[in-house]
């Protein structure tokens, strides 16, 4: 493999594997998902199943990954030749062009909710009549939609140096800084105390199953695990670089941005009357709300909205990185065309879900439009299928001593660590996942 095709650092690895992993999951989905499962509580469990579920199988990723140096289908390939296991790849794949179709829409309502901001459009509105009214107009929401698309092209066609590191070098420390401005805010707002107590102070009687359930979702899909997205960037890793402490920092940093997110919407909601089972367009509804109530805070909901949109744009590189390099398989004269291409693809296969708001509002399934449909299926049952294929296959097909050899290179303090994670993956998290798994079946 290239250089070129390689990360230039660990932090530029970090960086990007944060980006990959915050992003939409952290800032829109949790604060809504969380709303809506049982706030403090489903908080724990998040926190619970990031460190022991969602951190282990993102190093598993890691291992399988930097082992084979290969993107996800050509790595099983190429450590279980002619076997059904390389469609842990192939189902990565799928899955991520499903996510990204969807995800993609949610990123052209950020698009438009940035130029509505840094054109003056956002003061002053009733914020949830206006969300309704911008994701119901068909041509505006797809327009949005090509336009977010179109620019993950650009930068995916650049490669992994200059394209995704750069980008991401400088997006996420200007992320982690305004959103640092927005909870110092948000938890001086008058009513603030009980938003904090909705998000932070559990109650045990609000777990339900769906909770257990949305709450693996989440630290799945927050981690980007299941996907074999980071086995995908792992492979453009060198050896000198420790897994152990990478996957640590990233399933930290995730967990740091969520709580930001939660310190940032709930005290608002609480602050302004709203519900905090509002969904997905609880984000669009409640910031613009606290903007209002800062000084200078026009400038600040720009410059929000704006780096919002660099970490919404970091998480769609991974997804697109990952079709794009399984078509490519190394060859990186293909690279542009496969890029435009799987854009194209994702569009078409995500304009069902961008209209869902709006001319197909009407069409539903258990209760939910396509775009709720769509992030169901990925989230909680293509991810967790996923990441229990990928355990399975790294503790019973891959050799235990590459393994071990992979999970202590670049740190000898990982090898304190190896036998429970190992033991972890193969017996523990298989057992979790298909008891969680067992229970949606059963309520279907």
């Amino acid at each position: 493999m290239s250089k070129a095709n390689q990360w230039s650092s660990r932090l530029g690895f970090i960086l990007a594997s944060a980006g990959a992993a915050i992003g939409l999951g952290a800032i829109w989905k949790f604060p809504y998902v969380t709303g809506t499962s049982g706030g403090g509580a489903f908080f724990l469990l998040f926190i619970l199943f990031t460190l022991f579920i969602g951190l282990p199988l993102l190093l598993a990723e890691f291992v399988i990954g930097r082992h084979t140096g290969k993107e996800a289908i050509s790595a099983y390939k190429a450590l279980a030749p002619n076997s059904a296991w390389v469609w842990i790849g192939r189902l990565g794949v799928v899955s991520c062009l499903i996510l990204l179709s969807f995800y993609s829409v949610v990123g052209g309502w950020v698009i438009l909710y940035t130029i509505m901001s840094i054109s003056g459009m956002l003061g002053g509105k009733e914020y949830g009549a206006l969300f309704n009214a911008v994701i119901s107009q068909p041509v505006v929401v797809l327009g949005a939609q090509a336009l977010f698309l179109l620019i993950n092209v650009f930068v995916i066609s650049k490669g992994v140096q200059k394209g995704i590191e750069r980008a991401n070098k400088y997006m996420m420390p200007l992320l982690f800084v305004c959103f640092l401005i927005i909870v110092v805010r948000s938890l001086t707002l008058d009513g603030a105390a009980e938003g904090i107590a909705f998000f932070l102070k559990p109650n045990f009687s609000d777990i339900t199953g769906s909770s257990v359930l949305y709450a693996l979702g989440q630290s799945f899909f927050s981690l980007c695990v299941g996907l074999s997205c980071m086995v995908t960037y792992s492979s453009y890793l060198g050896k000198e670089v420790s897994l152990t402490k990478s996957a640590s920092t990233i399933a930290v940093l995730n967990l740091f941005v969520s709580l930001l997110a939660g310190l940032a919407i709930f005290p608002a909601v609480f602050s302004f009357g709203l519900e905090p089972t509002e969904g997905p367009g609880l984000l669009f509804v409640v910031l613009p709300q606290v903007f209002e109530q800062m000084r200078f805070g026009t400038l600040f909901m720009s410059l929000f909205l704006l780096l919002f949109l660099f970490a919404t744009l970091t998480s769609a590189f991974s997804l697109l990185e990952i079709i794009v390099a399984a078509l490519t398989k190394e060859d990186q004269t293909k690279r542009a065309r496969y890029a435009s291409m799987s854009g194209i693809v994702v569009f078409l296969v995500g304009i069902p879900s961008a209209l869902s708001f709006g001319v197909l509002s009407d069409v539903s399934l258990y209760g939910r439009n396509i775009f709720e449909v769509a992030d169901f299926f990925v989230s909680n049952l293509m991810l967790p299928i996923g990441s229990l294929a990928i355990a399975i296959f790294l503790t019973y097909k891959m050799k235990k001593q590459a393994v071990y050899e992979e999970f202590i290179t670049g740190s000898t303090k990982a090898e304190k660590w190896f036998s429970a994670w190992f033991f972890l993956v193969k017996y523990v998290l298989p057992i979790i996942i298909l008891v969680v798994l067992l229970n949606l079946v059963r309520g279907y």
